[in-house]
């Protein structure tokens, strides 16, 4: 599908001097790309079962899960891969916790089918022995897993989708809700403590919420929704707390970019020119969305159900992203370096490091270096 939007920035544009190479060609272990003038990306692993919430640790290794297998699974620069963990159900998002940590939302399962040994999602209904969702946090070393939280204010959790740690410790969580024939469930964005003392709602105002991220200054979330195709941006007031909105006259926050047609918005990493980088479902790709929502791009991608993008590498230009449908983690050199996470540790280097978190005014853009 292209983009024919006025507010889309040309491809081209952000992708300067990527290799000239005819579409869908495959070149040693690396395919291209669909449009010539556009990087090449390098198949990492294959054979993953509908892969997710890719994590860049410092080995040069990546954590991903794989949802119809109910895994946390670490791959290898050279493509091994060592199951960390048996989670069971749905895990679906992952994050490094101040402790070391790797935390996990499950969703709690969905309905699958298979396809030649590959997991194809049939129906995102929870299966008939769905307890629901859940946070868990698994010991890298060890892989001793351990729930944190199943439900908020004696409410169960549906299913839960993502997470991102902030400065002080917690995290953002989103949860999808799930739906039946007649019904869907409100979607809600959660903060917790990651000791498992406390978690609260921020808000239920949201259609299926997906990713979630946070802005440089951390003065804003984003929440990515999934069924609308939409990226909203919510501001903090403090850590935990958001601005109270939502309503018909008034949204649940500012609107960073609705995507026209038939696509859908999944998970997302920001880069460190605070451009959040949403993974995108139908029209297959990252769409790179300008934080004043003035503008965005498709980087369009070989698999319709992209899911997640995240940055590693000593200077955070790697992009690692899942493709689920086609089971495939594949990486690919990104123009600009990526946010470095809290509590991400990068490869060391001779050479400059990456960007630290540098301050940002409110809409996003890049303040002036100090003096």
């Amino acid at each position: 599908m292209p983009w024919d939007e006025a507010s889309c920035t040309p491809l081209g544009s952000f992708w300067e001097g990527g290799a000239d190479c005819a579409a869908g060609e495959i070149v040693g272990d690396t395919q291209i790309v669909k449009d010539a003038g556009h990087p090449e990306i390098t198949l990492v692993a294959a054979g993953l079962q509908f892969p997710e919430g890719p994590v860049a640790l410092a080995d040069g290794s990546v954590l991903v899960v794989e949802i119809a297998r109910g895994t946390l699974t670490r791959i290898a620069s050279d493509g091994r891969r060592d199951i960390v963990a048996e989670l069971g159900a749905g895990p679906n998002g992952a994050a490094i916790g101040q402790d070391g940590a790797c935390y996990i939302c499950n969703n709690g399962g969905f309905t699958w089918s298979r396809d030649a040994d590959q997991p194809r999602l049939v129906d995102l209904r929870p299966p008939v022995d769905q307890g629901g969702g859940r946070i868990e946090r698994v010991e890298l070393e060890t892989g001793r897993v351990e729930r944190l939280y199943e439900a908020c204010d004696g409410r169960r959790l549906a299913a839960p989708n993502d997470l991102v740690f902030d400065a002080h410790g917690g995290f953002y969580f989103t949860d999808s809700g799930k739906h039946d024939e007649f019904r869907r469930d409100r979607g809600f964005l959660y903060y917790a403590k990651a000791d498992g003392s406390q978690i609260q709602e921020l808000t239920r105002e949201l259609i299926t919420p997906n990713g979630v991220a946070l802005s440089p200054d951390e003065r804003t979330v984003y929440v990515s929704e999934t069924v609308t195709g939409r990226l909203w941006a919510l501001e903090i007031t403090a850590p935990g707390k958001i601005r109270a909105a939502g309503g018909l006259a008034e949204p649940i926050g500012r609107l960073v970019v609705g995507l026209p047609g038939y696509q859908l918005f999944d998970s997302m990493a920001v880069d460190s020119a605070g451009y959040i980088c949403v993974a995108t479902v139908g029209n297959g790709g990252i769409s790179r969305c300008a934080p004043d929502g003035g503008s965005y791009e498709h980087i369009p991608l070989p698999d319709p159900i992209t899911t997640n993008i995240c940055f590693g590498g000593h200077d955070l230009r790697t992009a690692w992203i899942t493709l689920s449908q086609s089971g495939r983690l594949v990486s690919m050199q990104w123009p600009v370096p990526g946010l470095k996470l809290n509590n991400q540790t990068v490869p060391s280097s001779t050479g400059a490091g990456p960007p630290e978190r540098r301050e940002f005014d409110r809409i996003g853009g890049l303040s002036a270096d100090p003096a």
